[in-house]
């Protein structure tokens, strides 16, 4: 409907925050849950907000689930939020009210603010991400970190604008962080495999991002958790050009002595 808002969530297991979550956006026009068969209290706490519950099979990254929620919506603008994300109060109101002043608008990029070991990690924001916009107007790609694909006029939230900022409660412990690493590289591989990669590359690709997360964006604010996220972001990068280069590999490729 025109105007209004479907908040679109996908689950699994996800109880941990889901009542700070849903409560923070309890007063939008309809909530998706599109849950992948949790075995928690995920489900019942979904319907003490009276969403509209559908379910998708459990997949390793969420963009199939999104899809899947965003095509049941029932309404013209679709807000995607991850199970640990918070909207505040500020945001909702803004996000009604350009929707309704500008309306050759199509989407929105909005701020979000992370933490790492419990510090808000100033490197990482704005952290911008394109989850508002016109649901006949978008197309999300089904891979890892992809953004959709929005037609038209595509607007900024600015980064002064700190209190419209999602706020990211997962502090992830590292293993966590490292086993989503393998995960999400793994659908890397999928996403890039027409592409190629030099010797060369690996080592000035794993350096730039590096470079960006520390120096660029401002990590080195961030003391020890700012090292640490550069040293995510870079070592994510070599992982994904290891692997696609291991995805290139063939049987008769290998040393004869070595298939004796």
């Amino acid at each position: 409907m025109e105007g209004k808002i479907s908040v679109v969530i996908h689950t699994f297991n996800s109880e941990k925050f889901l009542n700070r979550v849903l409560s923070s956006v309890k007063n939008f026009d309809e909530i998706i849950i599109c849950d992948m068969y949790s075995t928690d209290r995920t489900l019942k706490i979904a319907q003490k907000y009276n969403c509209k519950i559908i379910f998708h099979e459990k997949c390793e990254v969420p963009e199939p689930a999104r899809n899947f929620a965003i095509n049941a919506a029932s309404n013209e603008w679709i807000l995607v939020v991850d199970s640990d994300e918070i909207i505040p109060e500020t945001l909702q109101n803004y996000l009604y009210c350009r929707i309704k002043e500008e309306t050759d608008i199509q989407g929105i990029w909005l701020t979000r603010k992370n933490y790492i070991f419990g510090h808000f990690l100033h490197g990482e924001y704005p952290d911008h991400i394109l989850r508002f916009f016109r649901k006949n107007n978008a197309s999300w790609p089904p891979y890892a970190h992809t953004m959709p694909e929005v037609n038209g006029r595509v607007a900024y939230i600015p980064k002064r604008k700190k209190e419209l900022a999602i706020i990211h409660l997962a502090n992830s412990p590292m293993s966590e962080k490292l086993r989503k690493m393998d995960i999400y590289t793994n659908n890397e591989v999928l996403k890039r495999a027409e592409q190629n990669f030099s010797v060369l590359k690996i080592f000035a690709a794993t350096f730039f991002r590096f470079f960006k997360s520390y120096i660029i964006k401002g990590g080195f604010r961030d003391g020890k958790a700012g090292i640490v996220i550069a040293g995510i972001d870079a070592f994510y990068k070599f992982v994904t050009i290891a692997k696609i280069w291991e995805s290139k590999v063939r049987e008769e490729d290998f040393d004869e002595d070595l298939l004796r």
